[in-house]
């Protein structure tokens, strides 16, 4: 019975549009995230002092969600904008006055695809989060290396900026794509013939893309970005750069 309702509260709220295009149940798990990371970040210093390998991991975990909702967001809102420019007719009337005079398919039926945009995926939410929080530990460990092995000094902070930004790129960089596309298709049931088809098709095309961004990103955050800036700014950086990875994965997975 519970299950039942939820099914059709969320069917409701995935067939419902602001302003006719953009989808009113990602924009609500859009809102959600984003007050739980603005209550993170208004804490992270206090909770960061008192654990920071769980705060990084719960950090990476909503940032992952915030991310792969955004992804989703977008295709979501291209699909939409798609069928509305193939029909002249007011859509958002229709959204909101029309809708119950026709029955539209529901999720998996015959013709659902077809005609509306994908609905919220809570299983590709939760493997996205999962991957940040399970992820964190290493990164920070990482991180920790390279501020030990190549610290910054008010002499010299150039040299070692870019020595971090090089052993960051060229050793873990490859490292931890392997293990988002390893970690993804696994998630999502693929077995190895998945697994070698999607390092064939993409991740090579991501790795170049990651060599194109993330050295111009770090440099200017080592040296111009203050201090206290710092892990905002790439944090920020890491939601784009995250949601592009949910929107190559799903597009190679469909």
């Amino acid at each position: 019975m519970i299950s039942s309702a939820k099914r059709k509260v969320l069917d409701g709220l995935n067939k419902r549009y602001i302003y006719g295009r953009v989808p009113l149940l990602h924009t609500i798990i859009f809102i959600i995230e984003m007050a739980v990371a603005a209550r993170l970040a208004a804490k992270f210093n206090s909770y960061y002092a008192e654990k920071p390998v769980l705060t990084t991991m719960v950090t990476n975990a909503v940032l992952g969600g915030v991310a792969d909702t955004v992804a989703q967001l977008i295709t979501a809102f291209r699909t939409r904008r798609a069928q509305i420019s193939g029909n002249s007719e007011d859509f958002l009337s229709i959204e909101f006055h029309d809708l119950d005079k026709e029955k539209p398919p529901a999720v998996g039926e015959l013709g659902f695809s077809r005609r509306s945009p994908p609905p919220f995926d809570f299983e590709r939410l939760t493997r996205f989060m999962a991957y940040g929080f399970f992820m964190a530990p290493i990164q920070f460990q990482w991180f920790g290396f390279l501020s030990r092995a190549f610290p910054l000094t008010k002499t010299n902070p150039t040299a070692p900026a870019f020595k971090r930004v090089a052993f960051d790129q060229f050793i873990f960089a490859p490292f931890g794509l392997a293990c988002f596309f390893t970690y993804m298709t696994i998630a999502e049931g693929g077995g190895r013939r998945a697994l070698s088809q999607k390092f064939r098709d993409v991740y090579l095309p991501t790795l170049k893309a990651n060599f194109v961004l993330w050295p111009a990103v770090q440099i200017l955050n080592f040296r111009v970005v203050p201090i206290q800036f710092q892990i905002p700014f790439v944090s920020t950086i890491g939601i784009a750069w995250t949601a592009y990875l949910s929107l190559t994965n799903s597009s190679e997975e469909s």
